[in-house]
C-alpha cells in the first residue's frame, strides 16, 4: 500500500512530518512536530490541503523604454520583451511613474523600499539627484505597504499607517505646507490612519482606514475636487462622506471608487477623461453612470480604465493610438466595454498604451508600441487586447509611460 504526500510517496509507516501543530496534525503548518503520525493523520492533513506550501518566487520582469535606466536592468537599451529585474524573488508590488524617463518603486514581502530610474527631482528617496539604473533600496526600513510613483514625485503609505512623500514640491504636492522639495521621504502630517495613495502629475490623493479622502497639491482644473482651482500644500478632505474604498490619479484627473461600488470622477476632462459624457472639467466629483459594480481603476494623463466585479474591463478617454483597447482610435467620453470576456481582475494604464491581467494569470496589452512598451517583441502599435507571451503566472502589473512592469506569483 502506498500514498501520495509533499515530497514523493510514503509506506505504511509514516515519517515524521514537520508542521506548526502542537496537538495533532489539523493544528497548524510551518514549524514543527516531533513523533512519528499515524497514516491515517497523514491522509488527513493532506485532504485538507493543510501541508506547508513552498515559498514560490515572486520575480519583477520589466520590458518598453528605458531612458534613465528606468527598466531597472543596469543598462538604458529598450526591450520589446519581459526581462528580469535582478536577481531578487520577493517582490510584493511595483509602480512606474508618469514621464518617458519614469521612475519606478517597488515593495519587497518583507516590506523594504527600491527605486529606480529618472531621480532628477530626486524622487527616487535616496537623498540625492543622480538616477539608477538597477533597484537601489531607500533606508533600511522594513515597513513599507504601497507606494505610487507620480511624474516628478513619490508617495507611499507605511504598515503603521503613517505617510510619506518626496521629489518635487512646486504645488506642495508633498503634503507639508510648503513647496520646498525633499529628496528623502518626508512623513506627511502625524496621523497614522492612512490606508493607500496615489500620485498623479503635480498632486496626490489619499484614502483614510476611516473612508474618508483627502488631496493636495496642484488645482489647476479642479483636480483636488474642492469646487474650486486653489492649489493646496496640506491634505485637505474632498466632501464629508466616510464611504470612500479606493483612489486612483491621473495627471489632472482624479476618480475613485465607493463602497458600494459607485465610481467618481473629477478634474481635467478634455478628451473625456471624466467618463460622465461630457469634455466639461469638474471641480467636485461626479457620479459615472449609475452601476454599483466598479472593483478597481487606473488612470493617466488622458483617460481611465477600470474593471468591473464581473470580471469586465471598460476604458474612455483618448483613444490615440488605441489606447483605450476597443478597437478604435476614437475618444469616449463614457466608459466603452474592451471585448466581451469576464476574466479581467486589474489593469494599469498610461497616456497611449495599456495592459491588464486575467484570472488564468496571463497578461495584455494594447495602444502604442514605439518603445517595444507591449512586450510583444516589436514596436507595432495595437488597438485591441493582446497576450504577452505564454505565461500563466502574473499577479501584480504596473504600466508606467513607455515602460511596463509585472510580478510572478508567489
Amino acid at each position: 500500500m502506498a500514498e501520495r504526500y509533499p515530497g514523493g510517496v510514503i509506506s505504511k509507516t509514516p515519517p515524521t512530518v514537520t508542521v506548526q501543530a502542537t496537538s495533532g496534525p489539523l493544528a497548524g503548518e510551518g514549524g514543527s512536530a516531533s513523533g512519528v503520525w499515524t497514516l491515517a493523520d497523514v491522509l488527513t492533513y493532506e485532504k485538507v490541503d493543510g501541508w506547508p506550501k513552498p515559498v514560490l518566487p515572486r520575480e519583477l520582469y520589466a520590458w518598453g523604454y528605458s531612458g534613465s535606466g528606468n527598466l531597472g536592468l543596469g543598462d538604458e537599451i529598450n526591450r520589446s520583451s519581459p526581462v528580469q529585474v535582478g536577481s531578487l524573488t520577493n517582490w510584493g508590488s511595483v509602480s512606474g511613474g508618469r514621464v518617458p524617463n519614469a521612475h519606478v518603486l517597488a515593495i519587497a514581502t518583507n516590506n523594504q523600499l527600491y527605486a529606480w530610474g529618472l531621480n532628477d527631482r530626486g524622487q527616487l528617496g535616496l537623498g540625492d539627484v543622480v538616477a539608477r539604473s538597477s533597484p537601489v533600496q531607500i533606508g533600511a526600513l522594513t515597513n513599507w505597504e504601497q507606494v505610487s510613483a507620480g511624474e516628478n514625485t513619490t508617495a507611499a503609505v507605511k504598515v503603521d499607517g503613517t505617510l510619506w512623500a518626496w521629489g518635487f514640491n512646486q504645488f506642495g504636492e508633498l503634503g507639508q505646507g510648503n513647496v520646498i522639495s525633499r529628496s528623502s521621504p518626508v512623513q506627511v502630517g502625524a496621523l497614522t490612519s492612512w490606508s493607500q495613495v496615489s500620485c498623479g502629475d503635480a498632486a496626490i490623493a489619499a484614502v483614510k482606514t476611516d473612508g474618508t479622502l483627502w488631496a493636495w497639491g496642484y488645482n489647476g482644473f479642479g483636480g483636488l475636487g474642492q469646487n474650486n482651482r486653489i492649489s493646496r500644500s496640506s491634505p485637505v478632505q474632498i466632501g464629508a462622506l466616510t464611504t470612500w474604498a479606493s483612489v486612483a490619479s491621473g495627471d489632472f484627473h482624479i476618480n475613485a471608487i465607493k463602497n458600494d461600488g459607485t465610481m467618481w470622477a473629477w478634474g481635467y476632462n478634455s478628451k473625456g477623461h471624466l467618463g460622465d459624457g461630457t469634455v466639461i472639467n469638474r471641480s467636485s466629483p461626479v457620479q459615472i453612470g449609475a452601476l454599483t459594480n466598479w472593483s478597481q481603476s487606473s488612470c493617466s494623463s488622458e483617460g481611465s480604465s477600470a474593471v468591473k466585479t464581473d470580471g469586465t474591463l471598460w476604458s474612455w478617454g483618448e483613444g490615440n493610438a488605441g489606447a483605450l483597447g476597443d478597437g478604435t482610435v476614437v475618444d469616449k467620453s463614457s466608459p466603452v466595454q474592451i471585448g466581451s470576456l469576464t476574466t479581467w481582475t486589474q489593469v494599469s494604464i498610461n497616456s497611449t498604451s495599456g495592459m491588464a491581467l486575467k484570472t488564468d494569470g496571463t497578461i495584455w496589452t494594447w495602444g502604442n508600441n514605439n518603445k517595444g512598451q507591449l512586450g510583444l517583441n516589436d514596436t507595432v502599435s495595437r488597438s485591441s487586447p493582446v497576450q504577452v507571451g505564454v505565461e500563466t503566472n502574473w499577479s501584480t502589473i504596473s504600466c508606467a509611460t513607455d515602460s511596463q512592469f509585472a510580478i510572478t506569483k508567489g
